[in-house]
């Protein structure tokens, strides 16, 4: 086997947030026009750009070595293939997508078992059958090329079964969403040959570590601030640091440089207090990646 990790790139939806994820992690993809194959700053990786629906296919067939695809496409393709890390990240936000089960909102149908006999269209075919195979509810299942929404609306099927991150689309169509059946989430998945090879592994557990890292940093940020001697310890107990507040002493001062990481949610609440409780010159600055 060769030093060089083949890793496939999702196309669609997936793919500038995929790229900006890999720059904040240290490796630059260049897509030039319509080249399947993308530059990347890494003699020992070369990329290629495939669908997500169909990546895990590749993967387990040993054409790539590894690719980021969904979980949902893994369980449609029932692949087998090794998961190194799971990466929660899409184009919209960062939180797990859902595949649903939506209907007219005036559907009489309220439960999976009232779709007995009836038409359900979506994408995800083979894993929507084997659901409700698995639930003994004989269901007729409707390949939708996309426009999904639109089948019940112009009474083309009963009921859809379609990913959403906000439901905004769903509601926009006048539909509700009866039932869940799966979350999903971006994977780095593997093959289970190439997982074997030491080089192949090592690289894949590298951007493993660095992506999930600059996920991580995405939702954090660093304060550091100035604090008078007398006032440290009361604004340490306000700090919910990873570990603990790096205190350090100013040049010939009984002021100290207060230093922290924390969750960016939790700042517009915190800063007030801080402030309230002599903390001054509070400065927040981005994270790039943390490990």
């Amino acid at each position: 086997m060769t030093d060089v990790l083949k890793l496939g790139i999702p196309k669609g939806s997936l793919q500038d947030a995929t790229i900006a994820l890999f720059k904040r992690s240290g490796w630059k993809i260049n897509v030039n026009g319509r080249s399947y194959f993308p530059e990347i700053n890494d003699d020992t990786i070369e990329c290629a750009i495939c669908r997500a629906q169909e990546m895990s296919r590749y993967v387990e067939s040993g054409t790539l070595d590894a690719g980021l695809t969904g979980k949902d496409w893994i369980a449609e393709n029932d692949s087998d293939v090794h998961v190194v890390c799971d990466l929660v990240y899409s184009k919209v936000s960062a939180r797990p997508a859902r595949w649903v089960l939506a209907v007219p909102f005036d559907s009489p149908i309220k439960t999976l078992e009232d779709l007995q006999g009836k038409k359900i269209a979506t994408e995800l075919v083979a894993f929507t059958r084997r659901y409700f195979a698995e639930r003994g509810i004989d269901v007729q299942i409707e390949f939708s090329w996309g426009a999904t929404e639109a089948k019940v609306v112009s009474k083309l099927a009963d009921a859809i079964v379609e990913v959403t991150e906000t439901e905004s689309t769903i509601k926009a169509h006048g539909l509700r969403i009866i039932h869940e059946l799966m979350q999903t989430n971006t994977r780095l998945i593997m093959n289970h040959d190439a997982w074997k090879d030491p080089f192949k592994r090592e690289k894949a557990e590298q951007i493993a570590l660095l992506l999930t890292g600059a996920l991580q940093g995405e939702k954090m940020v660093g304060l550091k601030m100035n604090v008078p001697q007398d006032k440290v310890e009361t604004i340490a107990d306000l700090l919910p640091s990873i570990t603990a507040p790096t205190v350090a002493p100013l040049y010939h001062s009984n002021w100290f440089s207060v230093e922290i990481v924390v969750t960016s949610e939790i700042v517009r609440d915190l800063i007030p207090r801080l402030l309230k409780s002599g903390a001054e010159g509070i400065i927040e600055y981005p994270l790039n990646k943390v490990v």
